[in-house]
């Protein structure tokens, strides 16, 4: 299996996240980079990454959120549902599916070696 990153400008510096092996398919895991929690999401072969604050609550837990995916304009995309509400946040841009003025930080990601790298918030 190929996993490819969503297209952002790559940042710098990039951090080790773990081993791809270590996230379950259609799961995530946290991570803590450089002071904030980073949730990094395995889904339909590919790797994202956003901030692990659910913005409603206020709590970190979107790493421990339902995975899915949504038609958006005729294009498929995926999505990431808080496990405390079930507000909805697209995994490639951030916003959130009920409120467009809500979003997450979202973060580049590349897969090198079977490890999972994450960078700078885009």
């Amino acid at each position: 299996m190929t996993l490819t990153a969503p297209s952002t400008h790559p940042p710098i510096p990039w951090t080790r996240v773990c081993a791809l092996d270590d996230i379950l398919p259609g799961t995530g895991v946290c991570a803590l980079i450089h002071g904030q929690q980073v949730a990094v999401f395995r889904v339909g072969g590919r790797v994202y990454a956003t901030g692990n604050r659910d913005p409603y609550t206020g709590a970190n837990v979107l790493s421990r959120g339902l995975t899915g995916s949504y038609t958006l304009n005729g294009e498929t995309r995926v999505k990431v549902a808080s496990p405390l509400l079930k507000h909805a946040f697209d995994l490639q841009s951030g916003l959130s599916l009920d409120d467009p003025r809500v979003s997450v930080p979202v973060y580049a990601t590349r897969f090198d070696g079977g490890d999972v790298w994450t960078g700078s918030p885009a």
